[in-house]
């Protein structure tokens, strides 16, 4: 059974930001999949690894901000009403 196309573009957009956070961790799985497949294994250089385009890149890229504005503004809300429980307390 395969992936959907909204499983597809999960998966490209983790690929994505594996190969952005930990490019050598990306090369390491990499070269395992391509020995697990039959291929040959690459040997390891010191070029950065090519990152593939899709159609969602682009979107993966905005995201991390929006996440760390979102974590804030919940942490900053739930100051405030913690503090705002104490004084009408």
């Amino acid at each position: 059974m395969g992936l959907s196309g909204k499983e597809r573009r999960i998966l490209a957009d983790i690929e994505l930001a594996l190969e952005r956070d930990d490019p050598e961790l990306a090369r390491r799985v990499a070269a395992i999949n391509r020995i697990e497949s039959g291929g040959e294994a690459v040997p390891h250089t010191a070029d950065p690894p090519v990152t593939r385009m899709t159609w969602s890149a682009g979107r993966a890229r905005g995201r991390p901000v929006v996440h760390r504005w979102l974590i804030v503004l919940a942490v900053v809300v739930t100051l405030f009403l913690l503090v705002l429980a104490v004084a009408t307390a």
